[in-house]
């Protein structure tokens, strides 16, 4: 049995504010990110040398496009702060939800970057 991890990005711009911050920290102004949001999984590789076919996560790239891109993330994420964190947990669950029929997925991240140089990392 053969153990690899795969990865997928995937792509879409959106604003939000942050809660919680003192007045004058930049992020908790109204601001947009070109968000990267990076899809890893770990799994034993089945027949024909994949953990999955990268095309059955088509649907989240469509996902994204709906119902995240181009949008305000504090209304259609409601009740969540949106930073990278909590955006890639909320992510990580929707991954989970249907790679759940997967029986030889053992494992699964999100990472979602806001910057060039800014990373966040959820994994299950």
């Amino acid at each position: 049995m053969t153990t690899a991890t795969i990865s997928k990005e995937f792509a879409f711009s959106a604003s939000h504010q942050l809660t919680g911050l003192h007045e004058d920290h930049p992020c908790s102004r109204l601001h947009g990110h070109n968000y990267i949001i990076k899809v890893t999984i770990t799994g034993e590789v089945v027949t024909p040398g994949f953990v999955i076919d990268y095309r059955e996560l088509g649907w989240f790239k469509t996902y994204l496009d709906e119902q995240l891109d181009h949008r305000h993330l504090n209304d259609v994420i409601p009740g969540m702060n949106p930073t990278a964190e909590n955006i890639a947990e909320f992510l990580l669950g929707i991954v989970q939800a249907i790679l759940t029929d997967s029986p030889n997925v053992s494992g699964l991240a999100v990472s979602v970057s806001e910057t060039p140089k800014t990373w966040a990392t959820v994994t299950a």
